[in-house]
């Protein structure tokens, strides 16, 4: 270990990297000495587990474990470091390259405090260590529940985001334009709900690093007697900006909730919000049509290939077999090709030609940014505010609040 221990108090290491060779991660190190000058130290993994029952641990605050690939073969004794740091009350920052989602979800679980993409963001390191400086959150209570809008109804615009495939971004553009509706003006802070209706896979809660509340299952198993006070327990607020209505704790059948209780939940969010914001399930359920039905704007979020086409098509033939209104659809291709991309408009245009469709919005590829910004938890306007996907997003934005607010003043 180097920056071994030493007798004075004010010498103490406050800090250890734990990996399997720290010159692996040499930003790390960089990021270490930064925030800690020598005061942290550097130990492999058998070394960690045998350091903490030491009484120099004792001075302690937070361990980086810094994994690669390589390591997840040992996913055990990673996830038994995690432990023995949380017997000690030690805070872990996870640091991760290049490792699989199953993986990072195990050591999470585990007790990781923090959760940091390797090569480190700028920054990131001592944002991390600041978070976790922070005192716990008051549990939730009656007392601490979102305080609805109050006022006339306001009969807000509902705007869904629909995907047609897996991975496609419809999350991303959904928590992202509820975001930028929130922040488009300065003078006039629109009032806005983004709702979770992905039941069983929603990543909002993920995408805003928000917790999972049993409130949210209480509410949706009973909203025949929901009234306000039980929608907003079951709301959270992110960054004072906007309420967010997450999915579920629990894996749950999409069939848990009917028509009418998806009608309620809209009407009462509607109510209280300039604008309601709905990421939807990828698949069809039977309060789909209810959400179109009520919808101002119906984004079905596209990319260029093949599944996006044949999903698309079936789509339109199921709405068009039912006599729904498929015109409401606004098709959004995200990752569209550049503008100096000849031959990838061509194919753009060939997509909406033989699918009978219009694609009314192209999104530009954001490319790991995007990613990054879901993984921590963190807006695009906050994590990467000149990315090309986010600029696209906040012209949307923009343009819809403008069309609202001329709707209003036309009234």
């Amino acid at each position: 270990m180097t920056n071994a221990t030493t007798n004075e108090d004010n010498n103490a290491i406050l800090a250890c990297t734990i990996s399997r060779d720290v010159q692996n991660f040499d930003l790390l190190i960089e990021d270490m000495e930064a925030a800690l000058g020598e005061r942290w130290g550097d130990l492999g993994f058998a070394e960690a587990l045998a350091f903490f029952g030491q009484p120099e641990a004792d001075s302690l605050e937070f361990v980086a474990l810094a994994i690669d690939g390589e390591d997840e073969d040992d996913l055990t004794m990673m996830g038994e470091i995690i432990s023995r740091a949380k017997e000690k009350r030690i805070k872990v920052v996870l640091i991760a390259e290049d490792v699989t989602p199953a993986a990072l979800h195990q050591l999470l679980r585990k007790g990781a405090d923090e959760f940091v993409p390797y090569p480190l963001p700028e920054g990131e390191l001592q944002e991390a260590i600041a978070r976790m400086n922070k005192p716990d959150p008051a549990v939730v209570t009656q007392e601490t529940a979102v305080s609805l809008p109050q006022g006339a109804s306001k009969e807000g615009a509902l705007f869904v985001v629909h995907g047609l495939a897996g991975g496609v971004g419809s999350t991303t553009m959904a928590v992202n334009l509820a975001w930028e509706l929130a922040t488009t003006s300065d003078k006039t802070s629109p009032k806005v709900c983004l709702i979770d209706l992905d039941l069983q896979f929603g990543t909002v809660s993920t995408y805003l690093d928000l917790p999972r509340r049993e409130t949210v299952f209480e509410m949706l198993s009973d909203t025949a007697s929901m009234d306000d006070d039980m929608f907003s327990q079951a709301l959270q607020s992110y960054e004072d900006k906007m309420e967010v209505l997450t999915a579920p704790s629990d894996m749950v059948p999409l069939d848990l909730i009917t028509p009418e209780d998806i009608q309620r939940v809209i009407d009462t969010a509607r109510k209280h919000f300039d604008y309601v914001i709905v990421d939807m399930p990828s698949t069809l359920v039977q309060w789909s049509e209810t959400i179109l039905q009520a919808a101002h704007v119906y984004f079905a979020v596209i990319e260029l290939d093949m599944r996006s086409a044949q999903n698309a098509l079936r789509l339109k033939r199921a709405l068009q077999a039912e006599e729904l209104p498929f015109n409401k659809l606004r098709f959004a291709l995200n990752r569209a090709p550049k503008f100096t991309d000849l031959n990838g408009k061509s194919r753009v245009k060939r997509m909406g030609e033989s699918l009978g469709i219009s694609i009314d919005l192209q999104l530009p590829d954001g490319g790991k940014p995007v990613m990054q910004s879901g993984d921590h938890g963190l807006p695009l306007a906050s994590s990467a505010a000149k990315n090309p996907l986010r600029r696209e997003i906040a012209k949307l934005a923009k343009s819809l609040h403008s069309l609202g607010s001329s709707d209003a003043e036309a009234a």
